[in-house]
């Protein structure tokens, strides 16, 4: 098969008309804090944000990759970026304050599961205490409507059944990583029913999304299929797939970040009454094996894609079948997701085959897979 070489960028369109218009002006000055933002899924979220004209503050305690999309894309020129330890709640309140935001997205987390397994102690710190401090903080807020805190489709217990889990479903991952996500949704609930109840303040309001296996360009993560294959096969390498057999519910970036965008839009406009956690998850079509997924990437790469399926057990505890029911995101706010795996796919590559060309490009291509996400999505 020949390889796919990306299409020529086009100009992003400084005032699109219609329903991304509208869109635009509910988030035209609106203050929101993205924790996280130099990361693979916060990066994309406050590049959309900021392409929204929303003002954006990111925190965060560092640059995670080498490469990394918030250094290809520049995002420190276009948001306002502050650095520091996000288990400190002390320093993320004095952003709060300073910031004074209407709505927070806490992202930031060790989001690696065999990280996760090798660290478990700075994992529980990050991802629970980093939670925590975020609450603190949101307690503390003078302006803030709304806080969405991502956690995984991690937290369920899983029971390796063939049905999706559903946000009734029991918590309590089998791993460090799903555990720590599973006790961020615990402290969560928590503090909605002290802190946040009708009884006492409220706002904000706190809404958890538990979503599944992203994909999209930008991730230069370690242990992580999509970046594994395009850091192999750029250099003439193997990819070597462990897992092929386990199943997984893979989506694109910008269906997850539309969600919270939505998530955030309705809930603001009071024309929804946000449940406690939302799954965000792809079509049942799009639940495929990882070794589905690696044929998939292959094509869209090139002849010159090789790779081989490890054998033997998984050197840490991974599930092998998982999937998330997104019905109570559709139903209550109209979502779905806009791109099928073929497509997500396709974008995926595209990103890496522009920013391997010439790394300058990253934000070009960046913004015009969002606005023409987002034009189609309103």
């Amino acid at each position: 098969m020949d390889k796919v070489e990306p299409r020529e960028l086009t100009a992003i369109r400084p005032e699109p008309a219609g329903a991304l218009a509208e869109r635009r002006a509910f988030w035209r000055g609106r203050r929101v804090l993205v924790t996280g933002h130099t990361g693979f899924i916060g990066g994309w979220l406050a590049h959309a944000l900021a392409l929204l004209e929303a003002k954006v503050a990111g925190y965060a305690d560092a640059v995670p990759t080498e490469p990394s999309l918030f250094a290809a894309t520049r995002l420190d020129e276009i948001i306002a970026d502050h650095r520091g330890d996000i288990a400190d709640w002390r320093r993320l309140d004095d952003i709060v304050a300073r910031h004074d935001p209407s709505i927070v997205f806490h992202l930031a987390a060790q989001p690696l599961v065999r990280r996760a397994f090798r660290d478990p102690f700075e994992t529980y710190r990050a991802n629970v205490l980093g939670t925590v401090a975020m609450l603190e903080a949101l307690r503390n807020g003078r302006s803030i409507e709304l806080g969405v805190l991502m956690t995984t489709d991690k937290v369920y217990r899983n029971k390796e059944w063939p049905w999706a889990y559903r946000e009734a479903d029991e918590l309590g991952g089998r791993e460090p990583y799903g555990l720590s996500k599973a006790m961020a949704e615990m402290a969560i609930s928590q503090y909605r029913d002290c802190y946040f109840s009708p009884g006492g303040r409220p706002a904000p309001r706190l809404v958890s999304v538990r979503a599944g296996n992203v994909i999209g360009g930008g991730d230069w993560s370690d242990d992580r299929l999509v970046p594994d294959a395009v850091r192999a096969w750029s250099r003439g390498q193997t990819l070597e797939v462990r897992s092929p057999h386990a199943t997984r519910p893979w989506q694109h970036v910008l269906d997850v970040a539309h969600a919270m965008l939505l998530l955030a839009e309705r809930s603001c406009a009071g024309t929804a009454d946000l449940r406690p956690a939302y799954n965000i998850g792809p079509d049942p079509g799009s639940s495929v094996p990882v070794g589905a997924l690696v044929e998939m990437l292959a094509a869209s790469w090139g002849t010159d894609a090789r790779y081989k399926f490890e054998s033997g057990a998984a050197k840490v505890p991974e599930s092998q079948l998982l999937s998330v029911d997104s019905s109570l995101l559709r139903s209550d706010l109209g979502w779905r997701p806009r791109l099928r795996l073929a497509n997500a796919v396709q974008h995926t590559i595209e990103w890496y085959r522009v920013f391997l060309r010439d790394p300058a490009a990253a934000r070009p291509i960046t913004l015009e897979q969002i606005t023409g996400f987002l034009d189609a999505a309103s």
